[in-house]
Parts: C-alpha cells; structure tokens; sequence
C-alpha cells in the first residue's frame, strides 16, 4: 500500500470506478470486475468497464471515450492494468501509448501475468504510478477471483433460509416457502454473480432444483448474466433421470466417488468428473481444488443441513447469506445446519455481521466466520 494521501477529487473518481466495476457483476468471470475513470482534475473525460471475459478491458473502453484528451490525465483504475498479452493486449501499454500521466490504482492484481507487472511498466514509461486508494473496496467486489487466484480456491458463500426459530423446513421435507417473493427474487441476483451454484444429491433428491437464475430485467445482452455453473456433489451417482440438474439446459459438473459410474444415459448432457473419497463423503476441499482450476472465482452453496454444516466444520464457508422468515416451525422441524457437538461455549462458531436488511417481509443477512 502506498503512504499517498489521496484528495478528494481522487476519491471521487475512484468511487465511480468502481460503480463502474460492478456494472461487470454478472458477466466477467472468470475475469475479475474492473472500471476506469480518464479525467482532468475533476472533469471526468472518459470512462469504462470490463463487460464480458474476452473482450475490451476497463481501460480501451474509457480511453476510446477519452480520446485525444487522455493525453496529460489521469487514469484511475479499480485493479492494476495487466501486462501481459492475453485474449486482448496488455491495458498498461494503451496507457502508455495514450500519453497518461498518472495512474492510480485501488487494488494490485496478483494473478501471475500481471503481479506487480503492470505498475512496473508504466513507471519505466515515465507514468506516476500510486496505490491503494479504496483498496478495500476493490477487494470486496472481486473477492472470488482473488480468492482463487491468491488461496488457490474459489469464495465460498453458504445461502440458507430460515424460520425465527432456526428451521430451514418440516419434518417431512416440505421448504416451499419459508420466505417471500422478493428474498426468493433477492437470491437470484445472488446467483447471478456467482460463477457456480454448489448443491448435494439429497437436495436434488429432495426438492429438484434447476439452480438456474432468473432475472426479471435482464434485456440488454451485455448485462445478461453468464449462467452459472451447476455443481452436484453426486458420491454414487444417485441422481434420478428426471432430475432438472440433468437436462443439459446449461453447463452442470457432477462429481462423484472415484469408483461410481453411470448405468444408463441419464448423465450423457452433462460433465462427469471423479473426486476423492474422504471420510465417507466427498473431500470438499478436493471440490473446491477442482472448481479452482476451471476458472470459479465464487460458488453459491445451496444446500441442506448437511452438506453446509460440512462446509462449516472443514473452515471452508467465508460467507453466510441467510434470510430469516418472520415465522415459526416448530421443534420437529429441520435445523439450519449439521455440526459436531460442541464441548464448550469457547468453541462456538463466531460470525460478525457484514450487512443486515429487509428485503420485503424477511430480514438478510451477511455475515463472515471470525477468527477464533
């Protein structure tokens, strides 16, 4: 990070950088959420976005608005310009090339091609090159593919939905629904962002969720989310033919035991692949090892009890994304997660608060693991 003390003029073209970035919320992956902002003092001359993996970077776009009116400006980036070619040319050369005369950068890219890389180029070019301006938020809103990049594992967030008294459905299975209309319409935003959505065979089993999204407003073809991956852990391959995961609608992995293999064609429109066995179940960090190599920057678990409860004990869960219902289901009523009993109030599970609403009749609320 750099000692620099930004102006406020800085601050806000960073802010609109990085509305900016966030507008490539749905679309990116598994690039990262880049903006950038070309101004003159406070005269903002151009501007941009990373809209889709594959084409123009945050910085062609807003150098092309700029124009001949880059030269001399500053150029205020949401992560540092690659260096590299890729499937488009290096943005720290554009920069160079439009006669910029200061970069300012909010978060460092650590991804191999680039890592320091970029900075590097511009300052032998002459440019002023500064850091760490709303680094914090840079982060948040690239937080899967710096997980991935830096843990070597996709962000993991848990979505479970409750009743005040802790229940996620009866007795008898029945979930639909605990929340209202706008939650349910509130996750599929959630979903969109996410690069794959995470279930087990027994929700498939249970309640056979197609673990698509949909969005009401999602007209323009630039924003129209990419489809998310669909991830079934499937141990022995119990997954029914009629299952909606198997209609080869959109791209769906099924991991399963190393010795399981399918005895019809039920499973031919989507992808197989092997993952080892440990403890009698999946190993799930194997799952996300595997999910980390395709490209996954975010996963979105929705799940039972068991399966999150897992993801919990093994320290693998960064974020919780849990609706409450203003109602109640009783004691026989299934609990929100599986987890080993604990000895000792010392040894509870410990989350902070990272933002708390009301969408419609039900609360939301996100929160994080702390450090023991």
């Amino acid at each position: 990070m750099s000692a620099v003390e930004f102006s406020a003029v800085d601050h806000a073209h960073m802010a609109f950088a990085l509305r900016l970035a966030e507008r490539g919320l749905f679309t990116t992956d598994p690039n990262p959420r880049v903006g950038c902002v070309i101004a003159h003092g406070e005269e903002m001359v151009g501007s941009g976005w990373h809209r889709r993996a594959g084409g123009a970077h945050a910085e062609v776009f807003a150098l092309n608005e700029a124009g001949d009116h880059a030269r001399a400006a500053t150029a205020y980036v949401t992560l540092e310009p690659c260096a590299h070619f890729g499937r488009t040319p290096p943005c720290a050369d554009a920069l160079i090339a439009a006669g910029v005369a200061r970069v300012v950068i909010a978060h460092a890219d650590p991804f191999a091609g680039v890592d320091g890389r970029g900075t590097a180029k511009l300052r032998e070019a002459g440019i002023l090159v500064e850091s760490g301006l709303m680094a914090g938020a840079a982060r948040e809103i690239n937080r899967g593919f710096l997980s991935r990049i830096e843990r070597g594992r996709p962000w993991l967030r848990v979505k479970l939905a409750m009743s005040l008294d802790g229940r996620t459905a009866l007795a008898s299975g029945e979930s639909k629904w605990i929340t209202a209309a706008a939650a349910r319409a509130d996750v599929q935003l959630w979903r969109a962002r996410s690069s794959a959505i995470l279930s087990g065979i027994g929700t498939v089993l249970a309640d056979d969720p197609a673990l698509s999204v949909r969005l009401a407003n999602a007209t323009d073809a630039d924003m129209a989310p990419l489809p998310p991956l669909r991830v079934i852990l499937d141990r022995e391959l119990r997954a029914p033919a009629t299952a909606q995961v198997l209609d080869g609608s959109l791209p769906t992995l099924v991991l399963h035991g190393a010795g399981a293999r399918p005895i019809d064609g039920r499973f031919d429109g989507v992808e197989l692949a092997a993952v080892e066995i440990r403890q009698g179940r999946l190993d799930l960090s194997a799952v996300l090892a595997v999910l980390a190599a395709r490209g996954v920057n975010e996963i979105q678990v929705e799940a039972g009890p068991t399966l999150a409860g897992a993801l919990f004990a093994a320290g693998l869960v960064d974020e919780l994304l849990l609706y409450v219902a203003p109602v109640l289901l009783g004691d026989n009523a299934r609990p929100l997660l599986t987890l080993p009993a604990l000895g000792e109030m010392a040894a509870r599970w410990k989350l902070g608060v990272l933002d708390q609403r009301m969408i419609g009749a039900d609360w939301r609320l996100l929160l994080r693991p702390l450090e023991a």
